[in-house]
């Protein structure tokens, strides 16, 4: 007795939960059937793991002799718990958040992707988490049937949701630092002292251009022009004003009483 248990334990450490076989049907039951996957202990398919659909008789689905593909569901001492519906590559017990996971686009929506990783239902990509930079439609980036590493970001088993990120498993893009204003440097004066700053220049706003000879001379030629007839203007004031004094001198004679 001892010796079947040590030999069923060393033949089942050969299969994992999960791994795909394939079998020979040996005998069925009401219960379900006995499958020869080629280990030291049978596996066992019950009747509800023939098929997705309900089975009322087990030979409605399988006959002895049959080959069938089934895959592991638990591994025991004395028989290997089998399934002929295969499992979910993701289990919702499985799902982490932070974890990677590998899928393929099923669908594209004009607020993001579905993308199949294997689980009970495909996970959404928010067209914000598809990648670094902006994206107006899914469709700029992803196609149908591309296959596409994500970070799970948030699980929901009631709801049944599960919420991925494209971007979050992709090496975020360097930044460009912003280059500093390089100041001038100051002269170094004697004992590494640094020596005072040259005097700032003013800048008293756009320079006046230099007037040229013959503007020069125009301006010269119109200030002694403007000379002459200022000299004219008072010269003429001076004659006026000494005609007139001759004028009131004169008849101030006439008027005079003669003794």
């Amino acid at each position: 007795m001892d010796t079947m248990i040590d030999a069923a334990q060393e033949g089942a450490v050969k299969v994992k939960v999960k791994s795909h076989l394939q079998g020979i049907i040996t005998k069925t039951t009401l219960a379900g059937a006995i499958v020869d996957v080629g280990q030291n202990v049978p596996g066992v398919v019950h009747i509800s793991q023939l098929r997705a659909e309900p089975v009322n008789r087990v030979e409605d689905v399988v006959q002895a002799g049959q080959t069938v593909n089934v895959w592991v569901r638990r591994v025991r001492d004395d028989r290997i718990e089998l399934t002929m519906i295969e499992p979910l590559a993701m289990e919702w017990r499985e799902l982490k958040p932070e974890m990677i996971v590998k899928g393929k686009v099923a669908r594209l929506e004009s607020y993001g992707a579905f993308v199949d990783i294997g689980a009970e239902r495909p996970g959404l990509v928010h067209v914000s988490e598809i990648t670094h930079g902006y994206v107006k439609t899914p469709g700029e980036i992803l196609h149908e049937g591309d296959v596409v590493e994500a970070m799970v970001l948030e699980v929901n088993r009631r709801k049944k949701q599960i919420r991925l990120s494209i971007k979050a498993a992709q090496p975020k893009p360097e930044e460009v630092p912003v280059e500093a204003k390089t100041e001038p440097k100051r002269r170094r004066g004697k004992k590494g002292k640094s020596a005072r700053p040259e005097a700032e220049v003013v800048d008293s706003g756009p320079s006046t251009p230099e007037p040229t000879v013959m503007e020069i001379a125009w301006q010269e030629a119109m200030q002694r022009a403007e000379g002459k007839r200022a000299a004219k203007i008072k010269k003429n004031k001076m004659s006026s004003s000494r005609e007139q004094d001759d004028i009131l001198n004169r008849t101030l004679v006439n008027r005079l009483p003669t003794g």
